[in-house]
């Protein structure tokens, strides 16, 4: 998905950081997503850890991503163009539904079926 071109005047944190902005904004990485861990992004890209840790901390101080600690760095609302209203009424929705004892299945079938989506596996041809 992430392409680095070592040939570029464009540093590779750069490269990184408006490749994994544009996937926010297109739908590819939606809000909520968990980036890989700095060390992973960097053996896959083959890359210096601290040029993929630069990204990272790019990528935070612009809000299109958050670091949760040890839990990992996620895509943000803001990078991934969704409203603040529409994720937290899906928070909300997910407290409710745990609250209610529905698993996840069943919860993610109500939206579904809420949007007029057929559960997969069960479209037209089925």
């Amino acid at each position: 998905m992430i392409n680095v071109d070592p040939h570029s005047p464009v540093p590779p944190y750069e490269q990184v950081r408006s490749q994994i902005a544009a996937l926010a904004r297109d739908g590819h990485l939606s809000a909520g997503t968990r980036l890989p861990t700095v060390r992973q992004l960097a053996g896959d890209l083959g890359l210096a850890v601290n040029t993929v840790a630069r990204t990272y901390r790019e990528l935070e101080a612009a809000g299109l991503v958050e670091t949760r600690g040890r839990h990992g760095t996620f895509v943000t609302h803001r990078a991934a163009c969704v409203p603040v209203e529409a994720e937290r009424l899906a928070a909300r929705y997910a407290e409710e539904t745990r609250r209610l004892g529905l698993d996840p299945a069943q919860a993610l079938g109500l939206v579904r079926a809420a949007l007029g989506q057929p559960e997969p596996g069960l479209g037209a041809g089925a």
